[in-house]
């Protein structure tokens, strides 16, 4: 018997919650249809007079869920703390609960709630995969990995577990072969699991063999034909290995397959167009995807380089380095003396932070270490005077940008939230790859401690502007530069390509970063 189409999935849904309106059932298993068809606005809209006035879990989750796909996780925390309180002696409510807390950064009380649903006799892989996130982002490593092998112990072909277990164990070694020993064998036990061989494929790109971790990529797609996903990933790790022909093939069998995986690899089709030389369909496509998420900003970021290579003046209109590109000088928080005592403190506590031994997996450093804690919640005094610190600078770069047109103007409200804040601490010939911040609007980096390599002469350790960070045809080079200095902030569009220059000596640097969005109205990203 055939599965019916979305369309007739949804008429019957509706039908039923038009026979029963006061259905919690119905109207949860509608509003969960609308999340997973991309439409959340429309589920809000059908939860929300309910959720005001029920106490019914149904209802309440389908809610959460909603506010969760149009991007309110303040909201949803309240909906979860609401059932957590009202059920009391619930797992889910509290699982739930602790995921939430867990993906706004407040890890110490996530923790408290997983464990309450533990306590509660919650024994799911997915309950202890979250408290391996909380303890991780405290800097409880150990327990972090202990928590993710209980998952993956009690579900092998756990592939989200066991890419964080991995990559937990490779920050901690650097060692590959010590990272992927527990994947290995649940490759063994599920050899058809091609999310399990795609999860070491991964892993062995930021371990530093992309032409190996295509050619295990390949496998898994030569296996599951039918799967967009991992047609997708796998044109991406063609990608990193330099083989566009093959990037663009693997995309556009994802596209076929599926059209909601073809949206995001259409992102990966015009890296591989770039790539070949075909700039004018690579601009054209760019162009299409941006018009569906227009605050994507790797979309502005890939459309940006066509028109550069097009000779299209857009393409400085998006990247005029003098508006856009500005550093400014951190304000010394009350309680310093003056900002050189002030950086010595954060140094300290920022050091203390760094507790891996290599780079993460799917970020943009190479050779050094990023913390996992959420910095706007830490305790040491300087590291929590930090939002202080840089309000005054922001507020200086808003207003220096002012209002008008195009993706980072037009979005100007003069007011923001911070949307994520890290430390990275770079070794010796440790750099970030060209990269662009897909989620931010506004992206940054201030610098807190610096080798003296900085000052040679040969832009070592600089930040970079323009280079991007796929492949062209023909190369492009950076376009600009910026000299760090101790207590310099570095404000940008999070769509402008940018990196840093390898350094030398034996001294680190060490900066913090965060990316901003601006209080906007309306619901979702689109």
């Amino acid at each position: 018997m055939s599965q019916p189409s979305p369309d007739e999935l949804e008429r019957q849904l509706r039908s039923d919650f038009a026979l029963g309106p006061r259905d919690p059932g119905a109207l949860r298993n509608l509003a969960m249809f609308l999340i997973a068809a991309k439409r959340p606005e429309e589920a809000l809209a059908l939860t929300a007079p309910r959720a005001a006035s029920t106490a019914d879990a149904f209802v309440l989750d389908a809610h959460a869920g909603a506010l969760a796909a149009c991007g309110q996780p303040e909201q949803t925390l309240i909906i979860r703390r609401r059932m957590a309180k009202q059920t009391p002696g619930s797992i889910s409510a509290h699982h739930n609960l602790g995921a939430i807390l867990g993906d706004l950064g407040r890890h110490a009380e996530a923790e408290q709630s997983l464990r309450r649903a533990l306590q509660l006799g919650g024994r799911s892989p997915e309950t202890w995969h979250v408290l391996g996130h909380a303890l991780q982002g405290q800097g409880k490593l150990e327990e972090a990995e202990e928590a993710y092998r209980v998952a993956v112990g009690g579900r092998p072909d756990y592939y989200e577990a066991q890419a964080d277990l991995a990559q937990l164990i490779w920050m901690r070694t650097e060692d590959f072969a010590a990272a992927s020993q527990t994947l290995d064998q649940a490759i063994t036990a599920y050899p058809n699991a091609g999310s399990l061989v795609l999860t070491r494929a991964r892993l062995r790109e930021f371990a530093g063999d992309p032409q190996g971790s295509f050619e295990e990529s390949a496998r898994a797609a030569a296996a599951s034909p039918g799967d967009a996903s991992i047609q997708h990933a796998t044109a991406r790790q063609a990608l990193a290995a330099g083989e566009p022909a093959k990037a663009l093939a693997y995309s556009q069998a994802a596209a076929r397959i599926d059209n909601d995986e073809g949206d995001s690899a259409g992102i990966t089709t015009v890296a591989a167009l770039l790539a070949l030389g075909r700039i004018e369909e690579a601009a054209g496509l760019a162009e299409t995807l941006h018009s569906r998420w227009p605050k994507d900003q790797m979309r502005i970021a890939l459309m940006a380089t066509a028109w550069r290579l097009l000779g299209d003046p857009r393409y400085a209109e998006l990247y005029d380095y003098a508006a856009f590109v500005r550093g400014w000088t951190i304000d010394t928080p009350k309680g310093w003396r003056n900002l050189t005592s002030y950086l010595a403190d954060l140094k300290g506590g920022l050091d203390a932070m760094h507790s891996a031994k290599t780079h993460p997996v799917g970020q943009s450093l190479r050779h050094g270490t990023q913390t996992n804690e959420n910095l706007l919640a830490a305790t040491h005094p300087a590291i929590a005077a930090f939002s202080k610190a840089i309000e005054g600078p922001i507020q200086a770069h808003m207003a220096a940008v002012g209002k008008g047109e195009g993706p980072l103007r037009s979005r100007n409200t003069r007011t923001y939230d911070i949307a994520g804040i890290w430390s990275v601490r770079l070794r010796p010939n440790g750099f970030h790859v060209d990269h662009v911040h897909p989620a931010g609007w506004l992206s940054s980096a201030c610098y807190i401690d610096l080798p003296h390599t900085v000052d040679a002469g040969g832009r070592e350790g600089w930040i970079k502007f323009g280079e991007p960070g796929v492949a062209t045809l023909p190369r492009l080079e950076p376009e600009h530069f910026v000299k760090p200095e101790p207590g310099l902030l570095v404000l940008f569009p999070s769509y402008v390509w940018h990196g840093t220059v390898p350094f030398s000596g034996e001294q680190t640097r060490l900066t913090v970063a965060f990316d901003l969005l601006p209080k906007e109205t309306g619901l979702g990203q689109r």
